[in-house]
């Protein structure tokens, strides 16, 4: 999620806060909201939550000078706040608590989200505490197989 905070518009002072729901800024409205307000140092950008490589939320987080926003670079004047305790993901201790629940565990964990130095740490993690568990790469492809009834069943 982000939310920003205005000071100002074309008008004159107001107070506004914009909250969206794209949290790493790839797309929607608040692309729009973002070209019109970066450009004003009276404003805060707030990035709430883990911004992936790559994407306009971590470009912002690493002080980008300008960010590209429908086929422009536009300035960022504005104030950036990184408000990284925000995370709807599971940290690796969170992950570990809830597979040790499974009955029975995994046969295999595929770890297909996140950045490759994070996932291979979690890999060797998991495999350190007797999972079994890899990091597929572009294009591999995997055969999983229905032995649940359950699964079987749908």
């Amino acid at each position: 999620m982000t939310s920003i905070v205005s000071a100002s518009d074309e008008s004159g002072p107001v107070a506004m806060i914009v909250i969206s729901s794209s949290g790493m800024l790839t797309g929607g409205r608040i692309l729009h909201h973002l070209k019109r307000l970066l450009p004003d140092p009276r404003n805060t950008v707030a990035l709430v939550g883990y911004q992936a490589a790559g994407t306009r939320g971590r470009m912002l987080q690493d002080h980008a000078p300008t960010l590209p926003i429908h086929g422009e670079q536009v300035p960022v004047k504005a104030a950036i706040a990184d408000l990284c305790g925000f995370s709807g993901h599971a940290d690796s201790g969170e992950l570990l608590r809830w597979l040790g629940g499974l009955k029975p565990p995994p046969r295999m964990i595929y770890l297909t989200h996140g950045e490759p130095e994070a996932a291979a740490a979690l890999a060797q993690t998991l495999q350190g505490k007797g999972f079994q568990a890899r990091v597929p790469k572009l294009g591999d492809v995997v055969t999983l197989e229905m032995s649940s009834p359950i699964a079987q069943a749908r």
